[in-house]
Formats: C-alpha cells, sequence, structure tokens
C-alpha cells in the first residue's frame, strides 16, 4: 500500500493535536487527520479488493453488510493499474 503521504499527514496531525490545548489549532488538526484518514482508507479497501478480499469481508470490519461496504467504497474503486509488459514497452 504506497499512502505514504496521507499517514505522514496523518502523523503530523496526531503531533499538532498532542503539542497544543488551543481550541482553533486542536479543530484545524482533527480536520487534517479526519481527512488523512479517510484517504488512508479508500486506499486500503481499494488494496483489500485488489488482494481479493470480499465486500462481506469489508462489510464485516464496519459493521455493515456487503451492500453496505459498496456503497461506502465502490464510488471511489479505481481499477487497479495493470503494469505494462515488458516486452510491449517501447523501444528506443
Amino acid at each position: 500500500m504506497d499512502d505514504g503521504a496521507p499517514r505522514r499527514r496523518a502523523r503530523a496531525a496526531l503531533e499538532s493535536l498532542a503539542a497544543t490545548d488551543d481550541p482553533r489549532q486542536v479543530l484545524d488538526a482533527a480536520r487534517r487527520l479526519r481527512e488523512a484518514a479517510e484517504e488512508i482508507e479508500q486506499t486500503a479497501a481499494a488494496e483489500a479488493r485488489w488482494a481479493g478480499t470480499t465486500w462481506h469481508e469489508i462489510g464485516v470490519l464496519y459493521g455493515t453488510t456487503k451492500q453496505g461496504a459498496q456503497q461506502r467504497f465502490g464510488k471511489h474503486l479505481r481499477r487497479r493499474p495493470r503494469p505494462v509488459p515488458e516486452d510491449s514497452a517501447p523501444r528506443g
């Protein structure tokens, strides 16, 4: 799973939360944490599906049905990019 940037943003937001008691800064850090977590969650759901995890299994993790999991994550699921075979790469 290549979601290093969202994970770094989540860590930075957590550090901000730990470093302040200012309500405005806490609110901003909480927003940044939520946004990063949502991106991590979407990426993880896509990776899980590409790895063969069923919608039912994802639904169980979220305490919902497979249809609920599909509704939550399916609209964001992109087709997994297929690697270009070496023998079909352009030759220079």
